[in-house]
């Protein structure tokens, strides 16, 4: 009898995962709030499990915690995530076309949407077009801000990443982030932040991209050039402590910044650590969800 009441449990919360599109618990809507009134988190996603609960999901319960009045959901962009957290977690999380057609299917009257993207780039602007398609299904809809937008975002995230990381600084210690990269304009973020660094006097401090400029050998050339530093710290600049931060950054392969960086004669130690789990980090997205919310009005 015992047994097949656990069954019984395990499936019924296991359909509730999948009515919800939440598949998480920590994710599922607030049982108290509103039912028209909706605050979609969008992200890129990833299968690291245990970045995914400390980074998006983080950023997650911080706006779910702020905003008790608003059912907060999540979405993905990326399909191939998305289809393999189902495959081998058995979590179901939709994409962004499938959490609007929920909302839609829910009386949503009330929608905005936060992503938890870096920039105003391509994935964003997709995001942008996908909404559209929807302004007449809300009676008020709104799309929050990436976290590097304004002059105050960055001078919010120079005061973040600077704080998280201070312990390392001992004058021969390099801060290297490493971002993602893209072919589009927006890839100036990257060069655009390590400015205003060097303009706030943190010159310790290096950004680099994976898969653009500047490159993991221009930043080696930068830290070389100073020839003070022994050491290096490498984080990631990006929500998640995902497969970039994992293999491309702190991976074993000949390419990897760890290695690249070895190389090049340097002690270096590689962090973990996605912004989705930084505290100051995470209120620059509510205040952007604050901002969204508020133009409503």
């Amino acid at each position: 009898m015992k047994k097949l009441l656990s069954v019984v449990v395990i499936a019924v919360l296991s359909m509730s995962m999948l009515l919800t599109g939440c598949g998480e618990k920590k994710d599922s809507g607030n049982t108290s709030a509103s039912s028209d009134k909706e605050i979609l988190i969008v992200s890129f996603g990833t299968s690291y499990s245990n970045s995914r609960h400390v980074t998006i999901g983080a950023i997650e319960d911080a706006i779910r915690e702020a905003y008790p009045d608003y059912q907060v959901r999540r979405a993905f962009t990326a399909q191939i995530i998305i289809d393999k957290l189902k495959k081998e977690e058995k979590i179901e999380i939709d994409n962004v076309k499938q959490a609007l057609d929920r909302a839609v299917k829910n009386g949503v009257k009330t929608l905005v949407v936060q992503p938890t993207h870096l920039m105003n780039g391509l994935e964003y602007n997709e995001l942008k077009k996908e909404l559209d398609k929807y302004k007449d299904k809300f009676d008020k809809i709104a799309l929050g801000e990436p976290l590097l937008t304004s002059d105050d975002d960055y001078k919010k995230v120079i005061a973040a990443i600077t704080s998280d990381t201070k312990e390392y600084l001992d004058g021969e210690t390099a801060i290297c982030f490493m971002g993602h990269g893209t072919e589009a304009k927006s890839n100036k973020v990257y060069s655009t932040l390590q400015e205003k660094l060097k303009a706030a006097g943190y010159n310790d401090y290096f950004v680099g991209t994976v898969e653009a400029k500047p490159s993991v050998d221009d930043v080696i050339a930068q830290v070389k050039e100073s020839g003070k530093y022994k050491k290096v710290i490498l984080q990631p600049l990006m929500v998640v402590a995902g497969d970039h931060a994992n293999n491309d950054m702190a991976g074993d392969d000949k390419d990897s910044w760890v290695t690249k960086f070895k190389a090049a004669g340097f002690e270096v130690k590689p962090v973990l650590r996605g912004l989705g789990q930084i505290y100051d980090i995470q209120k620059i997205y509510l205040e952007h969800v604050k901002a969204a919310i508020d133009s409503l009005k």
